[in-house]
């Protein structure tokens, strides 16, 4: 049978106790999320394939034109339908957590329908930072090799190999890691929770940083786990975010529902 999307008046108001996140959750929220994946492959499938196409498409382009500003416009995009392709995996997720075999009318609705709520407005503080982040980078390079003669930012590697190269690779580093774990914070519990519970965007927002704050550990070597299991999916042609994404995203829905009392 199928379903509409949940009206906001439908969903519980106000943010839920969370408990505390432990190495066995994150164990138990991988397990779940690779048993939604086999019994609800199609969903996983369809929003993998957004993102495999759309690398295929920028590497071509930046192939063909020899031109890496392309990488930006991919950097930029990603938080803009990451968070809409996770509400779909999550309702997938909930939905058969529930016990009820989710229709494409109710995943696709509700994805649709996170457009007119507020999921928008967390895509752009999340923008906001990615952009800020652009410009700090583009100053750290000017502080470090802006006197260095070079050829071509992308192909004068040697110019990264110097000592001032290797500062900037440290200090940049080390700022962009900041401003990853920064969004990660930010979005890695507010995300399912806005699509769980009727609360505005910036509650959301702090709920979660409080949530990593208070289970920093854990909740960083699951930053870390979908940061490497992402990138390793992407080496062989993007082909293995067709597994890895949706098992993630699935799984990111069980470990909140997991520590939600």
């Amino acid at each position: 049978m199928n379903e509409a999307p949940e009206r906001p008046l439908d969903k519980p108001l106000g943010v839920p106790e969370l408990g505390a996140v432990g190495f066995s959750t994150l164990k138990e929220a991988v397990r779940l999320g690779w048993q939604d994946f086999r019994a609800l492959p199609i969903y996983g499938l369809i929003f993998a394939a957004v993102y495999v196409v759309g690398g295929w498409i920028i590497t071509w382009i930046t192939l063909a034109t020899g031109q890496t500003y392309w990488l930006v416009f991919a950097a930029i995009g990603f938080p803009l339908l990451g968070p809409f392709a996770a509400t779909g995996l999550y309702e997938a997720s909930r939905q058969r957590q529930k016990g009820r075999l989710p229709s494409p009318r109710r995943i696709f609705g509700v994805v649709l329908d996170q457009g007119r709520r507020q999921l928008p407005s967390l895509c752009a503080v999340i923008i906001i930072v990615f952009l800020f982040w652009f410009f700090l980078a583009h100053m750290i390079f000017a502080l470090f090799l802006g006197l260095s003669t070079m050829t071509n930012v992308s192909s004068s590697f040697e110019v990264y190999l110097s000592a001032n190269g290797l500062m900037m690779l440290a200090f940049g580093s080390a700022v962009g890691g900041a401003f990853a774990l920064l969004l990660y914070m930010l979005v890695v519990i507010s995300i399912p929770l806005l699509l769980d519970r009727e609360v505005d965007f910036v509650t959301a927002m702090i709920t979660s940083f409080q949530t990593v704050t208070a289970n920093f550990v854990p909740m960083v070597v699951w930053g870390i786990i979908i940061s490497v299991a992402l990138f390793l999916a992407m080496l062989p042609g993007f082909l293995g975010l067709f597994v890895v994404l949706p098992v993630l995203g699935h799984a990111s829905w069980h470990l909140y529902a997991l520590i939600r009392t």
